[in-house]
């Protein structure tokens, strides 16, 4: 179960009602999360005379086809991809095994799964096929606002994508661009479970050495430019494969990344915020650099990779503990108390997220004693 389908139109409305209401100026309208709120920014701001990335440039970002296809105009760094009729699906001829199948929205990794063979390929095309109408809708219902290239438009929202597997040391680069000039203010670690597609933790500042910190800057720069994002913040995943020495996109978000924004705080000083509230405002951004109480930061992710229902979570004595121990500390707990982990929102296809974990050390041996002792500190109990 994936949840209720994306309400847009009513999420619109009930945004324009709100701002409708507000007796003083609007000088501003920001917003952080994934689609829809990632779609709806631009068609405010849009409507107001706000600044703000153009709607065609965000769901150039985020439909993950159109997104390629931009992509592989600027450079090579990206898998071999094709689209797959979800009525009659068939690996395209391009792709090889093993691939990954996605819907062409979608957020959280939800509805993305590995396939190492047909009859992998088969059971996922399926799935998709079951829950892409959940997000897709409603992204088809952004579609209609644009004119959009032939090839995008026939596939619609609704669409599934192959993309053939890309692995290494996932990296993201987040910046924001402005007048036409892209900048990169930091580059961060995605770390994942051992022999897993789950992430256990996002790192800063990332440990890739400099010179291929650079070559992600410069294609991130090229693919912003090409699809004409502006005035806007962005976070560009990648994976570097250092055996190969190769460099391939994972996927360009047109936001910020609010699971970064503690991290940001913990070394630079402020969080990145700064930056798209800065933008929003019409201002150029102000983030500082290296001036936080920290080295190094990291929000880790604690997974459990089976189903089950929560008997029990940690308490807030207990979270209470963990911030006494190690100041500045952000637990922040997801499930509840007599709840199955199938029933969370949101979570990738492959584990259930128990909670998040914001940590700041002066170095990579303390990030990992601290997150250790936060297991020690915060207990889950399960009933299979």
């Amino acid at each position: 179960m994936h949840g209720a389908p994306v309400p847009l139109r009513g999420l619109l409305e009930k945004a324009e009602s709100r701002l409708d209401a507000f007796e003083g100026s609007i000088d501003a309208i920001v917003g952080y999360w994934d689609f829809p709120v990632s779609s709806m920014v631009p068609i405010l701001c849009a409507r107001h005379g706000l600044p703000s990335a153009s709607l065609e440039a965000v769901v150039k970002c985020e439909d993950k086809f159109w997104s390629r296809l931009e992509q592989q105009k600027v450079c090579n760094a990206h898998p071999p991809f094709g689209l797959v009729d979800l009525d009659d699906p068939k690996p395209p001829p391009e792709v090889n095994f093993p691939m990954w199948l996605k819907p062409v929205k979608s957020y959280s990794s939800e509805l993305a799964f590995k396939a190492a063979d047909l009859e992998q390929f088969t059971v996922a095309a399926g799935r998709i096929r079951e829950g892409i109408s959940r997000v897709g809708e409603a992204f088809d219902s952004v579609l209609s606002m644009l004119d959009l290239p032939p090839e995008v438009e026939k596939a619609g929202g609704q669409a599934c994508l192959a993309e053939e597997e890309i692995c290494g040391h996932e990296i993201t680069v987040e910046g924001y661009s402005r007048n036409g000039r892209v900048h990169a203010y930091g580059v961060i670690d995605s770390i994942l479970y051992p022999d897993a597609s789950s992430f256990l933790r996002y790192q800063y500042p990332s440990s890739a050495p400099a010179q291929v910190i650079e070559r992600l800057i410069d294609i991130a720069g090229r693919v912003v430019r090409q699809i004409g994002l502006n005035n806007s913040t962005f976070n560009i995943e990648y994976f570097w494969d250092r055996k190969r020495d190769r460099i391939n996109i994972v996927e360009v978000n047109p936001r910020l990344s609010q699971s970064h924004a503690p991290l940001f705080e913990y070394v630079d000083g402020l969080p990145n915020h700064e930056c798209m509230v800065s933008l929003a405002l019409g201002n150029e951004p102000l983030l500082p650099f290296r001036q936080g109480h920290y080295r190094v930061a990291a929000k880790w992710f604690l997974r459990r990779f089976s189903d089950a229902r929560v008997r029990r979570c940690p308490s807030q004595d207990e979270i209470s503990r963990v911030r006494r121990e190690m100041p500045d500390t952000i637990v922040d707990i997801i499930p509840k108390e007599g709840q199955r982990l199938s029933e969370l929102h949101s979570q990738d296809s492959y584990s259930y997220e128990l909670a998040a974990l914001y940590l700041g050390a002066d170095d990579d041996t303390e990030l990992e004693e601290k997150y250790r002792r936060c297991l020690e500190l915060l207990p889950f109990e399960f009933d299979e």
